[in-house]
């Protein structure tokens, strides 16, 4: 079956009509499964490693944390990238230039990620000092990470892939590739970590297993269902590159600003003890299984943008905006709720005792409301990513890991662990609010923009272009939306 004919193909752009808050919904909602299953995963890890009963693995579970966090940044921001210009793409009705753009973008991704993952396997001992891990705890990180560093390259893929499936808004086969690396970790961990006795080790063994199983539930998606990958053209691969890294540039900035604040944090909580630090870890892992739902608006949003601004509908974007605001606030809402009246179990399940099950209680009773302000500056860094202004993501996510969280948590720090976080929390709530507030006076502004002829579409302001540039010779064309009926663009 033809491209153009599945549901959701590179030749369809299913967001330009409809119930924006029904696309939300069902993109979040979907993404959010996922999502969830990973980080569940990841929290069921942790509280399999807490069952051994000692705080040094459980910290040292938090130290290799804050390094697998910048490795998965680098590549969620070049996903960022890959999603926003294959949905412009698609949404400008460019099917085969989204084609040689998906294929690129894998082979981009996968040169990267060798780069990054293998090249931190020769910083690991610096890197865990300078976090303050010492001891047992810095050679149980070691440990771990020296297995899973190598296998960046495969979660790379898998995200990739489920980036190019989300853009063509095939949501539910883009969570099944989370869900399946999800489900071999959660059968895996307990049979190598106890079953085995593996410990430390068997957590690091379903990882790597994990990963493999991602890349290759993404590759069937994008390949065999969907054929979203176009012949790898080298002559073009420079010209896809300089498009992509127009918003994958500035996006892998702006990710890798928040494990910049984290690592920062991890080292203030470091000075109270490997309790306040397994404490830290315990809340750095249930954070996006509480909200999963928020986390997953980054990347749901996007897509629903990109194909709007491509087929010119510049006020669908801009609703767009308003909905999954209001989605995200009813969300955290559910969640801190959840959180508040659910603390005790999730001390207890972790065997958490003194600083580390102060600093959860803390948590879930008041630094949970936070994720009101950033759950904003999620959907505002999709907005700008989307929208042609990715500096100003990265403006903004690096603002709120130096001014909004170094300062502030230093300053906490002179009250123990829990102002280190309470620290944090204030910062990032004060650029969350300034992040939204752009990002709906860039939406207005470009929604009014749009004119009432379907075919009189003004090219909008943008810091990159919508689409990129196959060519030297199509740059003028590609570089601005080009109008789309709108009953083709949903044909």
């Amino acid at each position: 079956m033809p491209i153009t004919a599945t549901a959701g193909g590179v030749g369809r752009a299913r967001f330009v009509s409809g119930s924006l808050m029904r696309h939300v919904c069902v993109m979040a909602g979907t993404g959010a499964i996922g999502l969830i299953a990973v980080f569940a995963v990841d929290l069921i890890n942790l509280f399999y490693i807490s069952l051994l009963g000692e705080k040094e693995i459980a910290a040292a579970i938090g130290f290799a944390g804050v390094v697998g966090f910048f490795h998965a940044s680098l590549c969620i921001g070049l996903t960022i990238g890959i999603a926003a210009v294959v949905s412009r793409t698609v949404g400008a009705g460019r099917a085969e230039d989204a084609r040689r753009i998906a294929t690129s973008s894998l082979v981009l991704m996968t040169a990267l990620a060798v780069v990054a993952g293998t090249g931190t396997a020769f910083f690991l001992h610096p890197a865990l000092h300078a976090l303050g891990a010492q001891g047992e705890t810095a050679r149980l990180a070691h440990r771990y990470l020296s297995v899973t560093v190598h296998t960046l390259p495969l979660l790379g893929i898998g995200m990739a892939t489920s980036a190019l499936l989300r853009s063509i808004g095939d949501a539910r086969r883009s969570m099944t590739v989370t869900l399946g690396g999800a489900f071999v970790t959660a059968v895996l961990d307990p049979i190598l970590i106890f079953g085995f006795g593996l410990g430390l080790d068997g957590a690091a063994i379903s990882a790597v297993v994990s990963r493999i199983v991602l890349a290759a539930i993404g590759l069937h998606g994008v390949i065999v269902r969907h054929r979203m990958l176009g012949r790898f053209e080298p002559h073009k691969l420079a010209d896809d590159a300089r498009a992509l890294g127009t918003v994958a540039a500035p996006a892998v900035l702006t990710n890798l600003a928040t494990p910049v604040g984290a690592a920062f944090v991890t080292h203030s909580v470091a000075q109270f003890g490997p309790s306040a630090v397994a404490g830290a870890a315990t809340i750095d892992r249930l954070t996006p299984v509480a909200f999963g739902l928020v986390y997953a608006l980054s990347g749901a949003v996007g897509p629903i943008l990109a194909q709007n601004l491509g087929a010119g509908q510049f006020r669908r974007v801009q609703e767009g905006l308003r909905d999954s605001l209001l989605f995200m606030v009813v969300s955290v809402a559910a969640a801190w709720l959840v959180l508040g009246l659910g603390q005790g179990v999730i001390i207890r399940a972790f065997s958490a005792d003194g600083q580390a099950a102060q600093l959860i209680s803390l948590f879930c009773s008041w630094l949970a409301a936070s994720f009101f302000f950033a759950g904003g500056l999620f959907v505002a860094n999709a907005s700008f990513n989307n929208l042609g202004h990715p500096l100003l993501s990265t403006a903004f996510n690096w603002g709120r890991a130096t001014l909004g969280t170094i300062p502030f948590a230093w300053w906490g720090s002179h009250y123990g662990a829990a102002g280190v976080l309470i620290g944090q929390a204030v910062g990032s709530s004060i650029f969350g609010l300034l992040a939204v507030i752009v990002a709906f006076r860039l939406a207005a502004k470009l929604a009014r923009q749009e004119l009432p002829a379907p075919d009189a579409v003004p090219a909008p302001v943008l810091d990159a272009p919508v689409a990129p540039t196959s060519a030297h010779a199509e740059a003028a064309a590609l570089s601005t939306p080009q109008s789309v009926p709108k009953g083709a663009a949903s044909s």
